[in-house]
């Protein structure tokens, strides 16, 4: 490690990365979460780029790092649920999901896993402070989905929907992913965190910056407008079905806490 400190070492909690021809910027992410934390997870989701060889030949130079290769890309979300199916077996209660291509601000890992560590049964979300580099259409577009994410939930506490910075417990989102089909692909952000509010996971919100890289900078986006607009759409078409019918719980909850702060 190049830090002069030491990364911190958690029995508890693990980094987990989910990673799909992500560029150059996959060198720099995977480092800097290491030399923040240990242990740090990649799951390779179907890559072609080389990028697994790579991540194999540090892993083998460090053992805080671990790589799992899926053969075929199945979204994000399966490549989540595939690597906290593997971290619960091994005893790990919580794992913090970033992105691969250097977006997220792997110097805050240590404070986001410190607050999980403080609230256990919360997930630590995200809320991403943009530059001026952050592209104006994917910031309205977070708006509208912050929106209906708080409606579905009562406003449960979510600062932000799609942010992928965040802390997980890793018993209830492995509930809710594999009792549907759903959570698999670009859907997984927003889906989780609406589905854990149901499931009363509280919500802590921490602010995070976020940086867009040009593609000269070595930036790789996945996000294809029409494809993952439709995408989010049909889901939160889904939730808000799934919010009326669960609305007098939601309803009742709320009442509850409001009595207990009386």
């Amino acid at each position: 490690m190049t830090n002069a400190a030491a990364p911190v070492r958690s029995p508890t909690h693990l980094v987990l990365i989910p990673s799909y021809n992500p560029g150059v910027k996959l060198h720099d992410t995977v480092r800097q979460a290491r030399a923040h934390w240990s242990p740090v997870w990649v799951v390779v989701d179907g890559s072609t780029d080389g990028s697994a060889e790579w991540l194999h030949e540090e892993a083998t130079r460090d053992p805080g790092l671990r790589v799992l290769v899926l053969a075929r890309n199945g979204g994000k979300g399966a490549a989540v649920l595939h690597g906290i199916g593997q971290a619960a077996r091994e005893g790990f209660t919580h794992v913090l999901t970033m992105d691969s291509d250097g977006q997220h601000p792997a110097e805050l890992i240590p404070r986001f896993m410190a607050a999980s560590q403080a609230a256990p049964r919360a997930m630590v979300l995200g809320v991403p402070q943009f530059g001026a580099e952050a592209p104006r259409i994917r910031v309205l577009g977070r708006k509208v989905s912050n929106g209906w994410a708080n409606l579905e939930t009562l406003g449960a506490g979510i600062g932000d929907s799609l942010f992928g910075f965040r802390v997980y417990p890793i018993a209830p989102l492995a509930r809710v992913m594999r009792g549907q089909r759903f959570m698999r692909r670009f859907d997984f952000d927003p889906e989780a965190a609406v589905r854990l509010a149901w499931a009363g996971v509280p919500a802590v919100n921490l602010p995070a910056p976020v940086r867009y890289f040009s593609a000269e900078e070595g930036g790789v986006s996945h996000f294809k407008y029409l494809r993952d607009n439709a995408l989010l759409t049909w889901m939160h078409t889904r939730l808000f079905l799934g919010f009326v019918l669960r609305l007098p719980v939601l309803l009742w909850r709320r009442v509850a806490a409001h009595r207990e702060y009386e």
